[in-house]
Protein backbone atom coordinates (compact mmCIF):
# COMPACT_ATOMS: atom_id res chain seq x y z
CA UNK A 1 0.00 0.00 0.00
CA UNK A 2 1.25 3.59 -0.50
CA UNK A 3 0.36 6.70 0.69
CA UNK A 4 -1.75 7.37 -2.60
CA UNK A 5 -5.67 7.02 -2.77
CA UNK A 6 -5.62 5.16 -6.08
CA UNK A 7 -3.17 2.99 -7.94
CA UNK A 8 -4.42 4.16 -10.73
CA UNK A 9 -6.63 7.18 -11.91
CA UNK A 10 -8.18 7.41 -15.40
CA UNK A 11 -9.51 10.73 -16.68
CA UNK A 12 -11.83 9.72 -19.50
CA UNK A 13 -14.28 6.56 -19.73
CA UNK A 14 -14.40 6.69 -23.56
CA UNK A 15 -13.56 3.28 -25.21
CA UNK A 16 -9.79 3.11 -24.02
CA UNK A 17 -10.28 4.50 -20.76
CA UNK A 18 -13.27 2.02 -20.04
CA UNK A 19 -10.69 -0.93 -20.77
CA UNK A 20 -8.04 0.50 -18.77
CA UNK A 21 -10.43 0.44 -15.46
CA UNK A 22 -11.91 -2.75 -15.98
CA UNK A 23 -8.77 -4.35 -16.54
CA UNK A 24 -6.99 -2.51 -13.51
CA UNK A 25 -10.00 -3.93 -11.54
CA UNK A 26 -9.50 -7.49 -12.54
CA UNK A 27 -5.82 -7.13 -11.30
CA UNK A 28 -7.62 -6.35 -7.99
CA UNK A 29 -6.12 -2.45 -8.24
CA UNK A 30 -8.02 0.78 -6.61
CA UNK A 31 -8.65 2.71 -9.28
CA UNK A 32 -10.93 5.70 -10.49
CA UNK A 33 -12.64 7.11 -13.46
CA UNK A 34 -13.15 10.88 -13.74
CA UNK A 35 -15.03 11.58 -16.41
CA UNK A 36 -17.35 15.09 -16.84
CA UNK A 37 -20.55 13.76 -18.19
CA UNK A 38 -22.51 12.43 -15.78
CA UNK A 39 -23.35 9.67 -17.98
CA UNK A 40 -20.44 7.36 -18.34
CA UNK A 41 -19.37 6.07 -22.25
CA UNK A 42 -17.29 9.06 -23.62
CA UNK A 43 -17.80 10.97 -27.15
CA UNK A 44 -18.01 7.57 -28.51
CA UNK A 45 -21.32 5.92 -26.80
CA UNK A 46 -22.79 9.27 -26.82
CA UNK A 47 -21.83 11.60 -30.03
CA UNK A 48 -19.28 9.41 -31.87
CA UNK A 49 -19.14 5.76 -32.73
CA UNK A 50 -21.93 4.17 -31.35
CA UNK A 51 -24.70 7.13 -32.54
CA UNK A 52 -23.49 7.55 -35.77
CA UNK A 53 -23.39 3.34 -36.31
CA UNK A 54 -26.85 3.07 -35.21
CA UNK A 55 -27.80 5.95 -37.25
CA UNK A 56 -26.60 4.08 -40.16
CA UNK A 57 -28.69 1.49 -39.65
CA UNK A 58 -31.96 2.91 -38.99
CA UNK A 59 -32.18 4.96 -42.15
CA UNK A 60 -31.12 2.04 -43.97
CA UNK A 61 -33.72 -0.23 -42.22
CA UNK A 62 -36.44 2.80 -42.34
CA UNK A 63 -35.60 3.58 -46.10
CA UNK A 64 -35.51 0.14 -47.44
CA UNK A 65 -32.04 0.68 -48.74
CA UNK A 66 -31.05 -2.96 -49.10
CA UNK A 67 -34.36 -3.87 -51.17
CA UNK A 68 -34.31 -0.87 -53.72
CA UNK A 69 -32.29 -3.32 -56.36
CA UNK A 70 -35.59 -5.87 -56.18
CA UNK A 71 -38.22 -3.50 -55.74
CA UNK A 72 -36.97 -0.36 -57.15
CA UNK A 73 -35.76 2.97 -56.40
CA UNK A 74 -38.79 3.94 -55.17
CA UNK A 75 -39.53 1.20 -52.66
CA UNK A 76 -39.62 2.59 -48.59
CA UNK A 77 -40.22 0.51 -45.45
CA UNK A 78 -41.79 3.88 -43.98
CA UNK A 79 -42.99 6.58 -46.39
CA UNK A 80 -42.48 9.71 -44.27
CA UNK A 81 -39.21 9.24 -42.16
CA UNK A 82 -38.85 12.07 -39.05
CA UNK A 83 -36.07 13.01 -37.41
CA UNK A 84 -37.71 11.34 -34.31
CA UNK A 85 -37.93 8.28 -36.22
CA UNK A 86 -34.14 8.55 -36.14
CA UNK A 87 -33.49 9.59 -32.60
CA UNK A 88 -35.75 6.81 -31.14
CA UNK A 89 -33.40 3.69 -32.15
CA UNK A 90 -30.34 5.80 -30.94
CA UNK A 91 -31.74 7.02 -27.80
CA UNK A 92 -32.85 2.69 -26.85
CA UNK A 93 -29.29 1.89 -28.16
CA UNK A 94 -27.48 4.83 -25.55
CA UNK A 95 -29.20 3.86 -22.65
CA UNK A 96 -28.23 -0.30 -22.90
CA UNK A 97 -24.13 1.05 -23.94
CA UNK A 98 -24.15 3.02 -20.67
CA UNK A 99 -25.75 0.43 -18.40
CA UNK A 100 -23.67 -1.73 -19.92
CA UNK A 101 -20.81 0.20 -19.09
CA UNK A 102 -22.30 0.90 -15.15
CA UNK A 103 -22.50 -2.81 -14.40
CA UNK A 104 -18.88 -3.71 -15.38
CA UNK A 105 -17.71 -0.73 -13.48
CA UNK A 106 -19.61 -2.35 -10.70
CA UNK A 107 -18.83 -5.57 -11.10
CA UNK A 108 -14.76 -4.52 -10.94
CA UNK A 109 -14.98 -2.20 -8.11
CA UNK A 110 -14.04 0.94 -10.49
CA UNK A 111 -15.09 3.70 -8.63
CA UNK A 112 -16.43 6.95 -10.73
CA UNK A 113 -16.22 10.77 -9.87
CA UNK A 114 -17.98 13.06 -12.45
CA UNK A 115 -16.81 16.13 -12.85
CA UNK A 116 -13.80 18.12 -15.03
CA UNK A 117 -10.19 17.07 -13.65
CA UNK A 118 -7.18 19.19 -14.03
CA UNK A 119 -3.60 18.41 -12.86
CA UNK A 120 -2.47 20.99 -9.29
CA UNK A 121 0.45 18.43 -8.58
CA UNK A 122 2.74 15.40 -10.33
CA UNK A 123 0.23 12.97 -8.04
CA UNK A 124 -2.75 14.83 -7.26
CA UNK A 125 -5.68 16.33 -9.63
CA UNK A 126 -8.54 18.63 -8.54
CA UNK A 127 -12.20 17.70 -9.88
CA UNK A 128 -14.60 20.26 -10.17
CA UNK A 129 -18.38 19.02 -10.35
CA UNK A 130 -21.46 20.77 -12.07
CA UNK A 131 -22.49 21.53 -8.39
CA UNK A 132 -19.72 24.02 -8.42
CA UNK A 133 -18.32 21.56 -5.46
CA UNK A 134 -13.93 20.67 -5.80
CA UNK A 135 -12.48 17.58 -4.73
CA UNK A 136 -8.57 16.40 -4.54
CA UNK A 137 -7.46 13.01 -5.20
CA UNK A 138 -4.16 11.28 -5.42
CA UNK A 139 -2.53 8.52 -7.91
CA UNK A 140 0.75 6.75 -8.27
CA UNK A 141 -0.36 6.22 -12.11
CA UNK A 142 -2.45 8.43 -14.04
CA UNK A 143 -4.21 7.28 -17.70
CA UNK A 144 -5.75 10.36 -19.97
CA UNK A 145 -8.06 9.40 -22.48
CA UNK A 146 -9.97 12.37 -22.37
CA UNK A 147 -10.69 11.77 -26.42
CA UNK A 148 -11.07 14.82 -28.89
CA UNK A 149 -13.77 17.49 -29.32
CA UNK A 150 -15.25 18.63 -32.82
CA UNK A 151 -13.10 21.77 -34.77
CA UNK A 152 -15.09 24.75 -34.62
CA UNK A 153 -13.25 27.59 -36.79
CA UNK A 154 -14.65 31.04 -36.58
CA UNK A 155 -15.53 31.51 -40.25
CA UNK A 156 -18.07 29.20 -39.44
CA UNK A 157 -21.43 30.70 -38.35
CA UNK A 158 -22.33 27.68 -35.87
CA UNK A 159 -26.13 28.30 -34.52
CA UNK A 160 -26.83 24.64 -33.02
CA UNK A 161 -29.65 24.12 -35.49
CA UNK A 162 -29.07 25.09 -39.14
CA UNK A 163 -24.84 25.24 -39.14
CA UNK A 164 -23.67 22.08 -36.62
CA UNK A 165 -20.58 20.51 -35.53
CA UNK A 166 -20.90 16.37 -35.58
CA UNK A 167 -21.75 16.46 -31.89
CA UNK A 168 -24.93 18.84 -32.95
CA UNK A 169 -25.72 16.80 -35.58
CA UNK A 170 -27.58 14.27 -34.00
CA UNK A 171 -30.10 16.44 -32.27
CA UNK A 172 -31.35 17.83 -35.43
CA UNK A 173 -35.24 18.99 -35.03
CA UNK A 174 -36.14 17.76 -38.50
CA UNK A 175 -34.48 16.05 -41.77
CA UNK A 176 -33.32 18.65 -44.35
CA UNK A 177 -34.62 18.85 -47.69
CA UNK A 178 -30.47 19.19 -48.58
CA UNK A 179 -27.36 19.21 -46.53
CA UNK A 180 -24.16 20.79 -47.37
CA UNK A 181 -21.28 18.46 -45.77
CA UNK A 182 -18.11 20.31 -45.37
CA UNK A 183 -14.77 17.49 -44.78
CA UNK A 184 -15.01 14.48 -46.40
CA UNK A 185 -13.11 12.63 -43.75
CA UNK A 186 -14.51 9.73 -42.05
CA UNK A 187 -17.49 11.26 -40.04
CA UNK A 188 -17.98 13.52 -43.37
CA UNK A 189 -18.36 10.84 -45.41
CA UNK A 190 -20.32 8.48 -43.24
CA UNK A 191 -23.02 11.20 -42.91
CA UNK A 192 -23.49 12.49 -46.16
CA UNK A 193 -23.73 8.65 -47.90
CA UNK A 194 -26.49 8.32 -44.96
CA UNK A 195 -28.32 11.05 -45.95
CA UNK A 196 -27.89 10.72 -49.13
CA UNK A 197 -29.89 7.11 -48.48
CA UNK A 198 -32.81 9.07 -47.16
CA UNK A 199 -33.14 10.90 -50.74
CA UNK A 200 -31.87 14.17 -49.25
CA UNK A 201 -29.67 16.30 -51.64
CA UNK A 202 -26.10 16.13 -49.84
CA UNK A 203 -23.00 18.11 -51.22
CA UNK A 204 -19.55 17.19 -49.57
CA UNK A 205 -17.20 19.85 -50.13
CA UNK A 206 -13.31 18.65 -49.94
CA UNK A 207 -10.88 21.68 -50.51
CA UNK A 208 -8.69 18.72 -50.95
CA UNK A 209 -8.45 16.93 -54.34
CA UNK A 210 -8.36 13.80 -52.94
CA UNK A 211 -9.72 12.31 -49.79
CA UNK A 212 -9.49 9.64 -47.57
CA UNK A 213 -5.55 8.69 -48.96
CA UNK A 214 -4.94 6.06 -46.17
CA UNK A 215 -7.53 3.90 -48.29
CA UNK A 216 -6.21 1.53 -51.62
CA UNK A 217 -7.19 4.58 -54.86
CA UNK A 218 -8.77 1.30 -56.54
CA UNK A 219 -11.34 1.18 -53.52
CA UNK A 220 -12.00 4.87 -53.60
CA UNK A 221 -12.55 5.31 -57.42
CA UNK A 222 -15.01 2.08 -57.08
CA UNK A 223 -16.62 4.07 -53.96
CA UNK A 224 -16.44 7.70 -55.25
CA UNK A 225 -18.33 6.17 -58.55
CA UNK A 226 -21.21 4.61 -56.24
CA UNK A 227 -21.61 7.54 -54.30
CA UNK A 228 -22.02 10.10 -57.29
CA UNK A 229 -24.48 7.29 -58.53
CA UNK A 230 -26.47 7.24 -55.65
CA UNK A 231 -26.71 11.07 -55.61
CA UNK A 232 -24.30 12.78 -53.95
CA UNK A 233 -22.74 15.75 -55.30
CA UNK A 234 -19.07 15.30 -54.57
CA UNK A 235 -16.85 18.62 -54.68
CA UNK A 236 -13.21 17.88 -54.36
CA UNK A 237 -10.08 20.59 -54.68
CA UNK A 238 -11.59 23.83 -54.43
CA UNK A 239 -11.29 25.55 -50.62
CA UNK A 240 -14.42 27.40 -48.64
CA UNK A 241 -14.10 31.29 -49.16
CA UNK A 242 -17.29 32.05 -47.48
CA UNK A 243 -20.23 30.45 -44.90
CA UNK A 244 -23.42 32.77 -44.87
CA UNK A 245 -26.22 31.87 -42.58
CA UNK A 246 -28.85 33.40 -44.85
CA UNK A 247 -32.04 32.68 -43.00
CA UNK A 248 -34.08 30.37 -45.20
CA UNK A 249 -30.72 28.77 -46.50
CA UNK A 250 -26.71 28.58 -46.12
CA UNK A 251 -24.97 29.94 -48.75
CA UNK A 252 -21.49 28.44 -49.10
CA UNK A 253 -18.92 30.46 -51.47
CA UNK A 254 -16.07 28.64 -53.00
CA UNK A 255 -12.37 29.64 -54.10
CA UNK A 256 -13.29 28.53 -57.77
CA UNK A 257 -16.26 31.13 -58.06
CA UNK A 258 -18.98 28.50 -56.96
CA UNK A 259 -21.91 28.55 -54.66
CA UNK A 260 -23.48 25.91 -52.85
CA UNK A 261 -26.67 26.17 -50.73
CA UNK A 262 -28.36 24.00 -48.73
CA UNK A 263 -31.35 23.40 -45.69
CA UNK A 264 -28.86 22.45 -43.32
CA UNK A 265 -24.49 22.38 -42.98
CA UNK A 266 -22.64 19.98 -41.22
CA UNK A 267 -19.12 21.08 -40.29
CA UNK A 268 -17.10 18.27 -40.02
CA UNK A 269 -13.37 19.37 -40.66
CA UNK A 270 -11.13 18.10 -38.12
CA UNK A 271 -11.03 17.03 -33.84
CA UNK A 272 -8.91 18.51 -31.55
CA UNK A 273 -7.44 16.83 -28.96
CA UNK A 274 -9.68 17.30 -25.17
CA UNK A 275 -6.43 18.75 -22.89
CA UNK A 276 -6.83 22.24 -22.50
CA UNK A 277 -8.64 22.03 -18.99
CA UNK A 278 -6.06 19.43 -17.54
CA UNK A 279 -3.84 21.84 -16.76
CA UNK A 280 -1.12 19.65 -18.16
CA UNK A 281 1.61 22.50 -17.31
CA UNK A 282 1.84 21.18 -13.47
CA UNK A 283 3.19 17.71 -14.86
CA UNK A 284 5.65 19.12 -17.47
CA UNK A 285 3.17 17.44 -20.29
CA UNK A 286 3.28 19.44 -23.66
CA UNK A 287 1.00 18.97 -26.34
CA UNK A 288 1.01 19.58 -30.61
CA UNK A 289 -0.84 22.33 -32.25
CA UNK A 290 -3.71 19.76 -32.13
CA UNK A 291 -4.08 19.36 -28.35
CA UNK A 292 -3.20 15.85 -28.94
CA UNK A 293 -0.33 13.71 -26.63
CA UNK A 294 2.78 12.10 -27.89
CA UNK A 295 3.25 8.43 -26.93
CA UNK A 296 5.27 5.55 -26.25
CA UNK A 297 3.08 3.33 -29.38
CA UNK A 298 3.97 -0.08 -27.20
CA UNK A 299 3.53 0.86 -23.62
CA UNK A 300 1.35 4.57 -24.48
CA UNK A 301 3.38 6.26 -21.82
CA UNK A 302 3.94 9.94 -22.06
CA UNK A 303 7.22 11.74 -21.60
CA UNK A 304 6.83 12.01 -17.76
CA UNK A 305 6.83 8.16 -16.62
CA UNK A 306 4.09 7.54 -14.09
CA UNK A 307 1.34 9.81 -16.73
CA UNK A 308 -0.63 7.39 -19.89
CA UNK A 309 -2.75 8.66 -22.60
CA UNK A 310 -4.36 6.29 -25.13
CA UNK A 311 -7.61 6.84 -27.69
CA UNK A 312 -8.40 9.47 -29.97
CA UNK A 313 -5.82 12.08 -27.95
CA UNK A 314 -2.57 10.46 -29.04
CA UNK A 315 -3.85 10.98 -32.79
CA UNK A 316 -3.92 8.03 -35.51
CA UNK A 317 -5.30 5.70 -35.57
CA UNK A 318 -8.09 7.59 -33.68
CA UNK A 319 -10.55 3.93 -34.03
CA UNK A 320 -12.91 3.02 -30.97
CA UNK A 321 -11.47 -0.35 -32.09
CA UNK A 322 -8.03 0.37 -31.30
CA UNK A 323 -8.75 2.85 -28.49
CA UNK A 324 -10.03 -0.53 -26.60
CA UNK A 325 -6.60 -2.36 -27.29
CA UNK A 326 -4.47 0.80 -26.11
CA UNK A 327 -6.58 1.08 -22.90
CA UNK A 328 -5.60 -2.61 -21.68
CA UNK A 329 -2.31 -2.51 -23.12
CA UNK A 330 -1.43 1.04 -20.75
CA UNK A 331 -3.09 -0.52 -17.96
CA UNK A 332 -1.06 -3.32 -17.29
CA UNK A 333 2.14 -1.78 -18.44
CA UNK A 334 1.51 1.01 -15.97
CA UNK A 335 0.73 -1.35 -13.17
CA UNK A 336 3.73 -3.40 -14.07
CA UNK A 337 1.39 -6.69 -15.34
CA UNK A 338 2.81 -8.65 -18.77
CA UNK A 339 0.24 -8.77 -21.19
CA UNK A 340 0.23 -9.71 -24.84
CA UNK A 341 1.52 -7.11 -27.08
CA UNK A 342 -0.93 -5.74 -30.07
CA UNK A 343 -1.32 -7.25 -33.34
CA UNK A 344 0.78 -5.63 -35.95
CA UNK A 345 -2.36 -5.35 -38.24
CA UNK A 346 -5.68 -4.46 -37.37
CA UNK A 347 -9.14 -3.44 -39.50
CA UNK A 348 -10.13 -0.05 -40.38
CA UNK A 349 -13.82 0.43 -40.96
CA UNK A 350 -16.01 3.33 -42.75
CA UNK A 351 -19.66 3.07 -41.85
CA UNK A 352 -20.50 4.89 -45.09
CA UNK A 353 -23.32 3.98 -47.72
CA UNK A 354 -21.66 1.52 -49.23
CA UNK A 355 -19.29 0.39 -46.37
CA UNK A 356 -15.41 0.01 -46.80
CA UNK A 357 -12.91 -1.79 -44.68
CA UNK A 358 -9.17 -2.02 -45.16
CA UNK A 359 -6.26 -4.10 -43.35
CA UNK A 360 -2.55 -4.29 -44.62
CA UNK A 361 -1.07 -2.50 -47.48
CA UNK A 362 -2.57 -0.98 -49.93
CA UNK A 363 -1.42 -1.09 -53.71
CA UNK A 364 0.49 2.54 -53.31
CA UNK A 365 2.01 1.50 -50.04
CA UNK A 366 3.72 -1.43 -52.02
CA UNK A 367 4.50 0.22 -55.05
CA UNK A 368 6.79 2.55 -52.72
CA UNK A 369 8.21 -0.16 -51.39
CA UNK A 370 9.26 -1.86 -54.13
CA UNK A 371 7.37 -4.84 -53.26
CA UNK A 372 6.85 -7.43 -56.62
CA UNK A 373 2.59 -8.01 -55.92
CA UNK A 374 0.16 -9.75 -57.69
CA UNK A 375 -4.11 -8.80 -57.08
CA UNK A 376 -7.11 -10.89 -56.61
CA UNK A 377 -10.37 -8.75 -57.30
CA UNK A 378 -13.67 -10.63 -56.90
CA UNK A 379 -17.20 -8.79 -57.43
CA UNK A 380 -19.94 -9.16 -54.83
CA UNK A 381 -22.38 -9.48 -58.06
CA UNK A 382 -20.29 -12.89 -59.09
CA UNK A 383 -21.14 -14.15 -55.59
CA UNK A 384 -24.52 -16.51 -55.16
CA UNK A 385 -25.06 -14.75 -51.88
CA UNK A 386 -24.78 -10.81 -53.60
CA UNK A 387 -27.44 -12.15 -56.45
CA UNK A 388 -29.99 -13.55 -53.16
CA UNK A 389 -29.44 -10.29 -51.42
CA UNK A 390 -29.92 -8.18 -54.55
CA UNK A 391 -26.53 -6.66 -54.73
CA UNK A 392 -25.47 -4.87 -57.91
CA UNK A 393 -22.07 -3.43 -56.29
CA UNK A 394 -19.20 -4.49 -54.03
CA UNK A 395 -15.58 -5.34 -54.02
CA UNK A 396 -12.94 -7.62 -52.83
CA UNK A 397 -9.55 -6.83 -53.48
CA UNK A 398 -6.33 -8.95 -52.05
CA UNK A 399 -2.82 -7.70 -52.79
CA UNK A 400 -0.08 -11.15 -52.39
CA UNK A 401 3.59 -10.67 -52.43
CA UNK A 402 4.97 -12.71 -55.89
CA UNK A 403 8.21 -13.76 -53.80
CA UNK A 404 6.71 -15.55 -50.55
CA UNK A 405 2.73 -16.23 -51.83
CA UNK A 406 1.67 -14.29 -48.34
CA UNK A 407 -1.30 -11.91 -47.62
CA UNK A 408 -0.05 -8.39 -47.65
CA UNK A 409 -2.91 -6.38 -48.03
CA UNK A 410 -7.27 -6.56 -48.38
CA UNK A 411 -9.96 -4.18 -48.92
CA UNK A 412 -13.42 -4.27 -49.52
CA UNK A 413 -16.03 -1.83 -50.44
CA UNK A 414 -19.81 -3.05 -50.08
CA UNK A 415 -22.57 -4.44 -48.15
CA UNK A 416 -20.81 -5.97 -44.99
CA UNK A 417 -17.03 -5.28 -45.60
CA UNK A 418 -16.80 -4.05 -41.80
CA UNK A 419 -17.27 -7.74 -40.84
CA UNK A 420 -15.72 -9.30 -43.73
CA UNK A 421 -12.37 -8.04 -42.95
CA UNK A 422 -11.68 -9.89 -39.84
CA UNK A 423 -10.85 -12.78 -42.66
CA UNK A 424 -8.31 -11.21 -43.66
CA UNK A 425 -7.02 -9.82 -40.31
CA UNK A 426 -6.60 -13.33 -38.92
CA UNK A 427 -4.74 -14.48 -42.21
CA UNK A 428 -2.33 -11.57 -42.02
CA UNK A 429 -1.32 -11.45 -38.95
CA UNK A 430 -0.87 -15.56 -39.13
CA UNK A 431 1.28 -14.64 -42.19
CA UNK A 432 -0.99 -16.75 -44.35
CA UNK A 433 -0.34 -17.08 -48.12
CA UNK A 434 -2.67 -17.00 -51.34
CA UNK A 435 -2.72 -20.72 -50.74
CA UNK A 436 -5.16 -20.74 -47.82
CA UNK A 437 -7.67 -19.35 -49.98
CA UNK A 438 -7.42 -21.66 -52.23
CA UNK A 439 -7.35 -24.23 -50.38
CA UNK A 440 -9.79 -23.73 -47.81
CA UNK A 441 -14.04 -24.04 -48.05
CA UNK A 442 -16.18 -21.37 -47.53
CA UNK A 443 -20.00 -21.80 -47.08
CA UNK A 444 -22.12 -21.69 -50.18
CA UNK A 445 -23.92 -19.37 -50.47
CA UNK A 446 -21.71 -16.49 -48.55
CA UNK A 447 -20.16 -13.07 -49.07
CA UNK A 448 -17.26 -14.87 -47.28
CA UNK A 449 -16.86 -16.75 -50.66
CA UNK A 450 -15.37 -13.23 -52.32
CA UNK A 451 -12.24 -14.56 -50.68
CA UNK A 452 -12.27 -17.84 -52.77
CA UNK A 453 -12.61 -15.74 -55.60
CA UNK A 454 -10.17 -13.17 -55.26
CA UNK A 455 -8.07 -15.79 -54.06
CA UNK A 456 -8.19 -18.05 -57.33
CA UNK A 457 -8.33 -14.93 -59.47
CA UNK A 458 -4.35 -14.22 -58.04
CA UNK A 459 -3.16 -17.41 -57.82
CA UNK A 460 -4.17 -18.27 -61.22
CA UNK A 461 -1.53 -15.55 -63.02
CA UNK A 462 1.09 -16.23 -59.68
CA UNK A 463 4.26 -18.49 -60.32
CA UNK A 464 3.12 -22.59 -59.31
CA UNK A 465 5.15 -23.53 -56.61
CA UNK A 466 7.53 -26.69 -57.23
CA UNK A 467 5.29 -28.83 -54.61
CA UNK A 468 2.17 -28.19 -56.74
CA UNK A 469 3.80 -28.98 -59.82
CA UNK A 470 2.48 -32.68 -61.57
CA UNK A 471 5.64 -34.54 -61.83
CA UNK A 472 6.04 -37.25 -64.10
CA UNK A 473 7.68 -40.85 -63.17
CA UNK A 474 11.41 -41.28 -63.77
CA UNK A 475 10.05 -44.27 -65.14
CA UNK A 476 7.64 -42.73 -67.61
CA UNK A 477 10.37 -40.11 -68.32
CA UNK A 478 13.25 -42.35 -69.37
CA UNK A 479 11.06 -44.83 -71.31
CA UNK A 480 11.62 -44.68 -75.17
CA UNK A 481 9.00 -43.99 -77.99
CA UNK A 482 8.51 -47.18 -79.98
CA UNK A 483 10.43 -47.81 -82.73
CA UNK A 484 9.83 -46.25 -85.96
CA UNK A 485 6.42 -44.78 -84.40
CA UNK A 486 6.39 -41.69 -82.41
CA UNK A 487 4.21 -42.52 -79.25
CA UNK A 488 1.00 -41.08 -80.37
CA UNK A 489 0.76 -43.48 -82.93
CA UNK A 490 1.82 -46.39 -80.27
CA UNK A 491 -0.72 -49.49 -80.97
CA UNK A 492 -3.13 -49.35 -77.86
CA UNK A 493 -3.80 -51.77 -75.48
CA UNK A 494 -6.51 -54.21 -74.95
CA UNK A 495 -7.88 -52.15 -72.16
CA UNK A 496 -8.00 -49.18 -74.19
CA UNK A 497 -9.82 -51.32 -76.63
Amino acid sequence: MTDFNYDLIIIGSGPSGRTAAIQAGKLHRRVLVIDRKDRLGGVSVHTGTVPSKTLRETVLNLSGWRERSFYGRAYRVKDQIQAEDLKARLHMTLDHEVDVLEHQFNRNHVEVLPGLARFVGPNEVEVATEAGDTTRVTGEKFLIATGTRTYRPEYVPFNGKTVVDGDEFLEMEEIPRSLVVVGAGVIGVEYATMFSALDVRVTLIEPRDTFLDFIDSTLIQDFTHQIRENGVDLRLGSAITKIEDEGSHIEVSLENGRHVRGDMLLFAAGRMGNTEALNLEAVGLETDHRGRLSVDRKSYQTPVPHIYATGDVIGHPSLASTSLQQGRVAACHALETPTLPESPWFPYGIYSVPEMSTCGMSEEELQERGIPYEIGIARFRETSRGHIMGLEHGMLKMLFSLKTRRVLGVQIVGEGATELIHIAQAVLNLKGTVDYFVQNTFNYPTLAEAYKIAGLDAFNRMPIPDEFKVKKSDAENSKPAAKGKSADKAKPTKAAE
